[in-house]
């Protein structure tokens, strides 16, 4: 028996909204893809002047957040992959944050 592998185009990311509880990415074949923000705790953590903060990289494979140095890539959001970082650096990101805000 033979499998054959099925290639599948990613399309880019062109423009997002981030509100306080949902991520929507409108993709370049025309969907429109939404995510919970609970999936990335620093996007739910961040302040809306933060979300809005975001550039497209890799030609729109993917978006960046300086303000809380955080990427997503389209591929991860299409599979319905939340984010891959662990507690650990999370809560040290998060008491960071806090300690900085103070």
């Amino acid at each position: 028996m033979s499998t054959s592998m099925v290639e599948i185009e990613v399309p880019n990311a062109e423009h997002l909204t981030a509100t306080k509880d949902t991520l929507s990415v409108d993709l370049s074949d025309g969907r429109t893809i939404s995510v919970p923000l609970a999936w990335f705790p620093r996007l739910l953590h961040a302040s809306q002047e933060e979300r809005k903060n975001w550039k497209l990289i890799g030609k729109g494979h993917g978006i960046h957040w300086q303000d809380i140095d955080e990427d997503i890539s389209i591929q991860n959001l299409l599979a319905g992959r939340p984010s891959g970082e662990s507690q650990t650096s999370f809560k040290k990101w998060l008491e960071e944050r806090s300690s900085s805000q103070a």
